[in-house]
């Protein structure tokens, strides 16, 4: 399951909300997007939804309660937005917003939604991924290990890695970024999600 945790002021828009989310996945605010809360619809204009620059505060939210948001609506990554504290006291000296906790890679922003980000990631431990696996140190040993660089001048050995190199890096590329608490904390006190909160109006 992939998640995070971010503490936000109450005075925020939903807008900025999408900021945030944006810069906590390690996604770029490319797409549309929607939050669908008590029947209403609020995000990107293009979609006829309510204008997302509604303060939370105003919406009233209590702890427990629950909306979603979604983004790319084309393949859509839907989310679950849970209120897990709705006043808390704020800290002398913290900025806010900040990510408190988190799991789980992002996924890749164009990977072509959920399903094809799944399947990529059973193609990363598939058995062509092995046999990549099994070239690579195959020419490796032999050209390091056995002190026989010379294994490189042979065109089909030299087409051969350089194949499986490039299919294991698309792999590994699948997987998505690793969530990196401070690097996401770093990108909110620079104010990224501020600058995303307005790539889709």
């Amino acid at each position: 399951m992939v998640w995070r945790r971010v503490q936000i002021s109450d005075g925020a828009t939903l807008r900025e909300l999408h900021g945030v989310i944006q810069v906590a996945m390690g996604w770029e605010g490319i797409h549309l997007y929607q939050f669908r809360l008590r029947s209403r619809c609020y995000g990107s204009w293009e979609l006829c939804a309510s204008s997302p620059d509604v303060t939370l505060a105003s919406l009233k939210l209590r702890k427990g309660a629950r909306f979603t948001y979604d983004y790319d609506l084309n393949l859509p990554w839907r989310h679950e937005v849970r209120i897990e504290e709705s006043r808390l006291d704020r800290v002398p000296g913290k900025k806010y917003p900040i990510c408190t906790a988190g799991d789980g890679a992002c996924p890749p922003e164009d990977c072509g939604g959920p399903r094809r980000y799944l399947a990529g990631l059973d193609d990363a431990s598939s058995w062509e991924a092995f046999e990549d696996l099994q070239t690579m140190a195959e020419i490796l040993n032999e050209a390091v290990l056995e002190n026989r660089p010379e294994v490189l001048d042979d065109q089909d050995t030299r087409w051969r890695l350089e194949v499986a190199v490039e299919r294991s890096k698309a792999r590994e590329d699948a997987r998505g970024r690793a969530f990196v608490r401070r690097r996401v904390n770093a990108r909110l006190r620079k104010d990224g999600h501020l600058a995303l909160m307005h790539q889709q109006c």
